[in-house]
């Protein structure tokens, strides 16, 4: 077999990643195909014998092909001519990919057009397709910290999307529920609520927070943990004084002794599961966001 067949037979085994990559960042099927090929074009012209990683790699390219065609579309001021309607994702099974579809699908890629490039190809990456801030950071051209920063921007405006107040009841329902979970220690009802490939998301000052009460016996906190049984072990407890709450006009939570947010939790809910929760706790990051506190403090726990 000669290079370029070898070349080409591991692009095609990356082909469809590499169109759910595309279109998540682009919301249209023409511009992906167009980013994806370009890749190709790209990749079968590179020297690969120092690459370990190939699928990595592969995403890097489409990711700066995009950003390129996102940059080019907004100096333009043009939107993608196709319908938002999204394909299946690499790597979910057909019934999970309806419902994402069907809950976050065409909404979701309506709100990523309002984001500007950097913001959209940060969350893409990260959110949906687990790439760490270390390797998007050379893409957009930032440091790791302000590529975080960036998903988290983004991250705040999908959460922000309008919700049917039947959105927000049935949202409210999970979020109470998953706190009584987390005060009583309940580790089945906790992994009940949660979805089995949630994420949770820290940001610095929390995990800084987190690692500076480890001697008086608090809970440790990475900047992500996956998987439910993970996210239970870091949770339980953790939420104790957490009190339901509006966070951009989605349900979330807050910690806020004596009534000033301190800890943010945002959750992100899909068919009744928690399939993410963000973990805040920058003053500047929480001073931005609009909270309204609707829970009462539990007894004794407002310090």
């Amino acid at each position: 077999m000669d290079e370029q067949q070898w070349l080409a037979e591991r692009f095609e085994e990356s082909r469809t990643h590499l169109g759910a990559v595309a279109y998540r960042m682009l919301g249209s099927q023409a511009e992906a195909d167009d980013a994806v090929q370009d890749a190709w074009l790209r990749f079968s012209r590179s020297d690969t014998s120092g690459v370990a990683n190939l699928r990595g790699w592969l995403t890097t390219i489409v990711a700066r092909v995009c950003l390129n065609m996102l940059q080019s579309r907004r100096s333009r001021r043009e939107e993608p001519l196709d319908e938002h309607v999204p394909d299946p994702v690499d790597g979910i099974d057909p019934e999970r990919q309806a419902i994402l579809a069907d809950s976050v699908g065409s909404a979701l890629l309506v709100v990523l057009d309002t984001l500007v490039p950097a913001e959209r190809l940060s969350f893409v990456l990260h959110d949906m397709f687990a790439v760490p801030f270390s390797e998007i950071a050379p893409i957009v051209e930032r440091s790791p910290a302000a590529t975080r920063q960036l998903a988290s921007r983004a991250r705040r405006r999908v959460q922000g999307t309008p919700t049917t107040p039947t959105d927000l009841t049935r949202q409210r329902a999970v979020v109470e529920a998953f706190l009584a979970a987390s005060r009583n220690g309940d580790f089945d009802a906790l992994l009940a609520l949660l979805d089995p490939d949630v994420v949770l998301r820290a940001d610095l000052a929390a995990v800084q927070a987190a690692a500076a009460r480890r001697a008086a016996g608090a809970p440790a906190l990475a900047e992500e943990v996956h998987g439910a049984a993970a996210v239970v072990d870091t949770f339980s407890g953790r939420a104790r004084a957490a009190q339901p709450a509006l966070i951009d006009g989605a349900m979330g939570a807050v910690w806020a002794p004596r009534g000033t947010p301190r800890v943010v939790f945002n959750f992100t809910i899909i068919a009744g599961k928690i399939v993410a929760i963000d973990l805040l706790s920058d003053p500047e990051l929480v001073g931005g966001l609009d909270i309204t506190i609707i829970g009462d403090v539990p007894a004794g726990m407002d310090s």
